[in-house]
């Protein structure tokens, strides 16, 4: 046994003849009465994980074990367990010693049976689910659930009592722990982040969420970097570096990492449980002189590396493989052998755990074992925190019509949409200082949202130079050149009862396309379960949008994020795409005072025409679509064909297109229709938010022709509108995947949803319009044939182009009566 070293029985490892530097406590803090209790409490939940695995019945092990007794399909995920069941332990006996207020992040993958194994000795797990009772009846439930239908994953997910991770998808166990800990000076966040799961490109770069923490105003995050050597079926990069390289990397990154390693229990207890109360100190430390004001600087936290073998105390080896301390341990295998053989190898591993010491006759664990925990909410599987919603308080948010922009009449002044949100976003961070922040890859002040910057800075706990702007270490706007730590830290401090905002470029959203779906994912699990809270929702403003990217060009072009979302769960997810300033602000106001959502909202942050007063805008959010009256002419009800747009750039596209159609065909009578909420175009049957059928069709008609210009891809209105009796006439035009670096309305060009490219649609489609068609092609193509020489010499649009207003009054122009009936057959002809 060497404690410092590499565990035995793994073979031999190039780092054993190296020199180590990482720290190392030689100290044996516990008495052998605790040493006995910490030990029976990992034996007693290594038993509970082993049983959730494979058993259906006989939970204490009153018969030998038989064929009938083990789950049919077995699953076998044991790797990782008995390291997170160590940590647990100890850290349980530190919670009790030092009355922590801490929570317990599982980031290893099927960790599972683990969380709940000691939240069940907790006693959590019988209080959130009573039917899972503290005996044997209750025990043989907690096994049977287990990876069995109708029952709980292999992760700690929404349904395990103080998990706010679930762990299914791997890299983000450090991020939520960071962001759990922000604006919680209390609360120490300890994050077991597996092998495995550091490889991930999320997690290397969480390592750097030391550098945004503040211990001033902060909780602290103590990672336990859990190195048991394999995968799935490969060894893991950073249990085969040499130790000095690895040290060398952590150091790196900004932390003391203490190292404790072997494989013999009585050993590794004692170098853990010095090694914790080390830790527990140096963080007490560093708070100490931070909040005293000593030290300002960042300080460099504490963390471990705990080297154990993978499937630790379980059987070293199955067929004649080796299984402890292998790829093997993770999921084990025992398709070769007979039942028989499986139900004696099972009975031999759980009874080597001496149940009868850890469990009464009945099934409750032994009254000394059940001491050893911590006692009500300083249990880790009780802790409020890990069930943010207990914890809520609303936002205090000021009126928006204070932040209104003045619109005399549509389009008569420009605006940018995003530097107004920003100021209401300002003063929302000014008025929440301990339970809201902002979240960005860098990008808030190029989001127009600067006055955010006013009422805060941006948070860097590294050296300060004189020429830095808007950064301090007291900040609260999160900014780091990452989406996922972004978005990481987000999730940890909404599931721990906060708000926040994430405004992000448009395109570089899907970065974490994964990492949103799996938070939708826990919302859906968490609102089946009675005990779960609603929490504040995920809000995402998306800018620097697609149609605007002067010169960033065709790389920084993808509106697909909607899509993605609009495949998930139609409860979980808020599609918002407000074309105007005052309904921004409108949206942005609803996102704030949302619960259990993810809202998604898109808007320009360019100087644009704006349409609707703070009354109008009020008014059309709540509805989430909306006929302009103003905008159309259809004042018997029974338009000829319908302009519809989404969007702040398609709403001036449209609006132009029938500006061009009262020139050129002013006896069409035209209806504008204006989505603000994609939901609302669902059928209610798919969404509980969408228009019924005799709504949609009062707004879009029965058999009218739909000119519909959209944000993003059009094929996502095609699918939401399919099945509504008019689907059959809209003709959608969208982002095509056609992009370069050009200007702006050239985009449009590009992509055919300019407002000459609608307003020739409604000439193909209007019936008394289409034999006439041909001429109006004739003169849109000349139209982008000028538009394209002159660009191409003067790097601008067309004045035209540039200096259009939307006019309510008749404008002389060419129509189609001005063609001689021989003109027209020609051009037909």
């Amino acid at each position: 046994m060497r404690i410092g070293g590499a565990p035995t029985g793994v073979g031999e490892r190039r780092w054993m003849s190296e020199n180590r530097a990482m720290r190392t406590i030689d100290a044996a803090p516990l008495s052998e009465k605790q040493l006995e209790l910490v030990d029976g409490y990992w034996r007693a939940a290594n038993y509970l994980s082993v049983g959730q695995i494979f058993l259906l019945d006989n939970p204490l092990l009153k018969q030998p074990l038989t064929q009938a007794h083990l789950k049919p399909r077995l699953v076998g995920h044991w790797g990782t367990t008995p390291g997170l069941n160590l940590v647990y332990a100890h850290v349980n006996r530190l919670i009790r010693e030092k009355d922590l207020d801490a929570i317990f992040i599982a980031g290893p993958g099927h960790g599972g049976p683990g969380v709940v194994a000691n939240a069940y000795l907790e006693g959590t797990y019988t209080e959130r689910f009573p039917e899972i009772s503290r005996d044997e009846a209750g025990l043989k439930k907690l096994f049977t659930q287990f990876a069995f239908p109708g029952g709980i994953g292999s992760h700690a997910g929404a349904e395990t009592p103080g998990s706010i991770h679930e762990g299914g998808e791997l890299g983000y166990s450090l991020l939520h722990a960071f962001g759990a800990v922000l604006d919680d000076p209390g609360l120490l966040a300890v994050c077991v982040v597996g092998d495995g799961e550091a490889e991930t490109g999320a997690l290397a770069a969480s390592w750097h969420s030391n550098k945004f923490l503040n211990p001033a105003r902060d909780g602290a995050v103590l990672p336990v970097l859990h190195l048991n050597g394999y995968k799935i079926a490969n060894p893991t990069l950073l249990a085969r570096m040499p130790e000095p390289e690895l040290e060398s990397l952590l150091r790196g990154y900004g932390y003391e990492p203490y190292l404790v390693s072997g494989d013999e229990p009585r050993a590794v207890h004692q170098a853990l449980a010095g090694t914790l109360n080390a830790c527990a100190e140096a963080i007490r430390d560093i708070q100490r002189r931070s909040r005293g004001g000593l030290d300002t600087g960042r300080p460099r936290w504490p963390m471990i590396v705990l080297r154990t073998p993978k499937g630790w105390t379980g059987p070293k080896s199955v067929g004649g493989e080796a299984v402890e301390g292998t790829a093997r341990a993770h999921q084990f295998r025992m398709a070769k052998m007979d039942g028989v053989g499986r139900a004696k190898l099972l009975d031999s591993w759980m009874s080597s755990y001496r149940p009868r010491e850890l469990f009464d006759s009945n099934g409750g664990l032994a009254a000394e074992l059940a001491a050893t925990a911590p006692v009500g909410a300083r249990r880790m599987s009780a802790n409020p925190k890990a069930n943010g919603g207990l914890l809520l308080k609303d936002l205090s948010l000021p009126d928006i019509r204070a932040y209104a922009v003045t619109v005399p009449s549509p389009g008569a002044v420009d605006g940018e949409a995003t530097v107004v949100q920003g100021r209401l976003i300002g003063d929302v961070l000014r008025s929440n200082p301990n339970n809201f922040r902002v979240f960005s890859p860098d990008e808030t002040a190029s989001n127009r949202w600067s006055a955010v910057f006013q009422a805060d800075k941006g948070c860097f706990m590294d050296e300060l130079l004189p020429a830095d702007e808007n950064v301090s270490r007291e900040g609260r706007v999160m900014e780091v050149l990452s989406e996922q730590l972004c978005e990481g830290w987000l999730e940890g401090y909404l599931l721990t009862g906060r708000h926040g905002f994430f405004n992000c470029y448009e395109p570089f959203i899907r970065i974490v396309d994964s990492m949103v779906g799996q938070h939708i994912k826990w919302l859906e699990t968490a609102r089946k379960i009675p005990w779960r809270r609603p929490i504040s929702s995920l809000n995402l403003l998306l800018t620097s949008h697609v149609w605007r990217q002067d010169h960033n060009g065709f790389s920084h072009m993808d509106p697909g994020f909607l899509d993605h979302l609009a495949a998930k769960k139609p409860e979980f997810v808020r599609l918002y795409l407000p074309p105007d300033a005052n309904t921004l602000l409108c949206v942005t106001d609803a996102c704030l005072r949302a619960r259990d959502t993810v809202n998604v909202v898109v808007a320009g942050k360019q100087l644009a025409p704006q349409w609707l007063t703070m009354d109008e805008a009020i008014k059309h959010c709540e509805a989430g679509i909306g006929i302009w009256d103003w905008a159309g002419n259809d004042t018997d009800d029974s338009p000829d064909v319908v302009m519809a747009c989404c969007g702040d750039v398609p709403t001036v596209e449209a609006l132009a297109a029938v500006d061009l159609l009262r020139t050129t065909a002013p006896d069409i009578k035209v209806r504008f229709v204006n989505i603000v909420e994609l939901a609302r175009l669902r059928p209610p049957e798919d969404d509980a938010r969408g228009l019924s059928d005799a709504e949609f069709e009062t707004l879009f008609t029965l058999d009218k022709p739909v000119i519909f210009a959209f944000h993003g891809y059009p094929a996502l209105i095609e699918r939401l509108v399919h099945r509504r009796a008019n689907g059959r006439n809209f003709h959608v035009r969208g982002f095509t995947d056609e992009g370069t670096t050009t200007t702006p309305f050239d985009m449009v060009v590009l992509n055919s949803i300019d407002r000459w490219r609608l307003a020739l649609d409604a000439f193909e489609w209007i019936p008394m319009l289409a034999a006439r068609a041909p001429w109006f092609l004739r003169e849109m193509h000349g139209n982008i044939v000028r538009h394209g020489e002159h660009i191409r010499r003067h790097g601008d649009d067309l004045p035209e182009i540039n200096n259009w207003r939307w006019d309510p009054r008749p404008k002389p122009g060419r129509t189609l009566a001005s063609e001689s009936p021989e003109e027209i057959n020609r051009v037909v002809a």
